[in-house]
């Protein structure tokens, strides 16, 4: 038996463009948080990872009562940025690699101001960003995208998993590959709504265990739907 025909990516961009306004009309012209300095969101979205946004808040805000300056939090005692982060969950490996960063940049940079950003191209940010240790393609991506007002789709893995099951991407294209992929599937200007709402459907609809697909509103364009509903 043959491998099925990946679609080409004109087909799904078409599709792609479907689903961007199917979730418009259902959750909106959704716009990210007020935006950070690049410098804080890069902390943020460490202290995002493996855990919720709320858990990433109270350590976020824990941090920054306990540290009110990034040299402070750069300097400080591992042991207490730890206890600062602790209820983002692995505080262990968050905190050393927080400094480590804080540490880099200043050692490379002079001092902890990353307004030169501005100045670079998108590709030379993502290009700065993703040398450090801790910060790959998806921490890079919302870094460029709300911080810098760099177009760049961040894929988190609520967006991996839509965006497979829609069929927006091959099955076994990895996070990294799929944030070329969607970059090229939708817009810059949609990129922001875009990935907020798919976000959004991953976490009421498109759940990873059990997803609601009989009211998802995605379900007419979606191949995982498709699929279980033809059995």
């Amino acid at each position: 038996m043959k491998p099925p025909v990946e679609p080409s990516t004109e087909t799904l961009r078409k599709k792609a463009q479907v689903i961007f306004q199917a979730l418009q009309k259902t959750y909106g012209c959704s716009r990210w948080h007020s935006p950070r300095p690049a410098l804080d969101e890069i902390v943020s979205t460490i202290l995002s990872q493996n855990t919720n946004d709320q858990n990433r808040d109270v350590a976020y805000q824990n941090l920054r009562r306990a540290f009110p300056t990034w040299e402070q939090v750069r300097d400080a005692p591992v042991a207490k940025v730890i206890a600062a982060i602790r209820s983002a969950g692995l505080a262990n490996q968050k905190a050393p690699r927080i400094q480590a960063i804080l540490r880099q940049i200043s050692k490379e940079r002079g001092d902890l101001n990353l307004d030169f950003l501005t100045k670079m191209s998108c590709s030379e940010i993502r290009e700065w960003l993703m040398r450090f240790k801790g910060i790959g393609p998806k921490t890079a991506a919302i870094v460029m995208q709300f911080s810098l007002g760099c177009p760049a789709f961040p894929v988190d893995t609520h967006i991996y998993r839509v965006t497979g099951r829609l069929g927006l991407r091959p099955a076994k294209m990895n996070t990294e590959r799929a944030h070329v992929q969607l970059e090229k599937l939708f817009t810059p200007p949609q990129y922001e709504t875009c990935h907020l709402n798919l976000i959004r459907l991953g976490r009421e609809i498109c759940l990873a265990r059990n997803p609601r697909c009989s009211i998802c509103p995605l379900n007419g364009w979606c191949d995982y739907f498709q699929r279980i509903a033809s059995h």
